[in-house]
């Protein structure tokens, strides 16, 4: 038995020493040599516990096949120019020389980046047993988990003969792919095969739907996943017939399970946004204000009545049929010049204005060109998300067009502060996502079974899509 060294009672009450009675707590008698020992013990193993989760953490989405070449011909249809970005040694992305020396990365970058040499690693597992590497919707809310889905490899070793098998429902010729492995080939997991044969339905491990879906007419087997791709938006899709038929989803939406942006900009350090070095003066030599490419004058979002009513403050020269300047598709190249040369501002303007829906109208010919994109289409959080930092202008910033007109009549005076929107130029670049890559990836995870209870409700519901602006929406 302990004994207390401080103060030992045998009854429940003493006298102080003022004469009135105090409580005497009935404590136990610690050793302090014992009491220490405790302590040391307890520490230790809180400190080996902390440790051991920090491990796990860091290395939950570490890559094991080195980078090499496109995945498939599809995925590089829709990088467009930004594949010379990721492929080049010296880079001309913002007309600043991008070497080896301007990637301030602590370690060497993933395997998708340009230079990239790290390798995925097995999934780590946490003291649960789940494993902690965020792959989908419900596991991170609000990040597309595209990067996360790069760097997957699952925890436990892959048999050479456990292939899984992919039927391409609607064929493989819109994707440019042919059937069998090649389309895996150079992915950091390549047990996967592509087939466009229907026959093989019942024995594939997924069946991907592309732009509309099909009931294939069998009972889904446990495990198999039914995968819905679209890449236009609500307004240019069709309905989907069925309800709890489809598992994933593979849109440009950040919410989809396998997101597939028309994009994705990733910094070489997330913690540099702005480019270290001296830039060139990008206003110079540019006597122009605004232009606008356009074909589409009836888009539903009044994206013609806003760039019209712009004009009457500021100069816009709209190219194509709705407006007075003419450029031929046959000299596209050469009219697109105008924007690195001539231009200070691009009117970036999407036909629909849907959530996330942000398409190469922003990232190839604003971006990808040395002029101020200014942007209408998907919601100004969706654009913070997915373009490189003050890189642009969301019409949805100013109350009006003759508001964002003053403001462009600032920029058109002030360079510095022209310029101070071209600073991200050189810290990132534009990844290939790597569609089937990933597929491949999470079809040998442990994933959990799941469907849309309502497909359409989560593609086209209320708010997914406005036909007025989204700060018309807020106010």
């Amino acid at each position: 038995m302990f004994r207390c060294r401080i103060l030992h009672c045998r009854h429940l009450r003493v006298p102080g020493h003022d004469g009135q009675l105090r409580w005497c707590a009935m404590l136990p008698r610690f050793s302090t040599r014992r009491c220490f020992l405790t302590l040391l013990c307890v520490t230790a193993l809180l400190f080996i516990v902390v440790n051991l989760v920090a491990h796990q953490e860091d290395g939950a989405n570490s890559p094991t096949n080195p980078k090499t070449k496109r995945a498939h011909l599809f995925e590089s249809i829709i990088l467009g120019p930004f594949e010379s970005w990721t492929q080049s040694t010296t880079s001309t992305v913002a007309d600043v020389e991008v070497t080896e020396t301007t990637t301030l990365a602590k370690e060497p970058l993933p395997w998708y980046m340009a230079k990239g040499k790290r390798l995925p690693k097995p999934a780590k597992i946490s003291l649960s047993g789940r494993r902690i590497a965020k792959l989908f919707p419900g596991e991170d809310r609000g990040a597309d988990r595209i990067e996360n889905q790069l760097m997957f490899y699952p925890p436990e070793p892959i048999e050479p003969g456990q292939v899984k098998k992919i039927l391409m429902f609607n064929g493989l010729t819109s994707w440019g792919l042919k059937a069998g492995r090649e389309t895996f080939a150079e992915c950091p997991i390549n047990t996967c095969s592509l087939s466009a044969n229907r026959v093989d339905a019942e024995d594939a491990d997924a069946i991907l739907f592309k732009d509309h879906l099909v009931h294939p007419g069998i009972q889904r087997p446990a495990k198999q996943v039914w995968i819905l791709y679209l890449l236009e938006c609500p307004y240019h899709t069709a309905h989907v017939k069925y309800n709890d038929l489809v598992n994933w989803t593979a849109t440009y939406r950040s919410d989809s399970d396998i997101v597939a942006p028309y994009e994705k900009w990733v910094y070489h350090d997330a913690a540099v946004t702005e480019f270290q070095g001296p830039l060139r003066d990008f206003a110079a030599n540019k006597t122009d204000k605004v232009a606008w490419f356009v074909s589409n004058c009836g888009a539903r979002n009044g994206r013609l009545q806003y760039a019209q009513e712009l004009q009457k403050h500021i100069q816009v020269d709209i190219y194509g049929a709705c407006g007075k300047h003419k450029c031929p598709r046959s000299l596209a190249e050469k009219c697109f010049e105008l924007l690195d040369k001539k231009y200070k501002f691009y009117l970036a303007f999407e036909n629909s204005n849907c959530k996330d829906y942000i398409t190469e109208k922003f990232f190839v010919n604003g971006l990808g060109r040395n002029i101020l994109p200014i942007v209408m289409g998907a919601r100004p959080e969706d654009y913070a998300k997915s373009a490189p930092k003050h890189s642009y202008i969301h019409v949805d910033d100013f109350a009006s067009p003759k508001q964002l007109a003053e403001y462009l009549h600032k920029l058109d005076k002030d360079d510095d502060l022209y310029n101070a929107y071209f600073k991200w130029k050189g810290t990132g670049e534009f990844i290939n996502t790597h569609f089937f890559c990933r597929l491949c990836a999470l079809l040998h995870d442990d994933y959990p079974v799941k469907s849309y209870r309502d497909i359409n409700e989560w593609w086209r519901g209320a708010g997914t899509c406005t036909t007025s602006s989204w700060r018309t929406l807020r106010d």
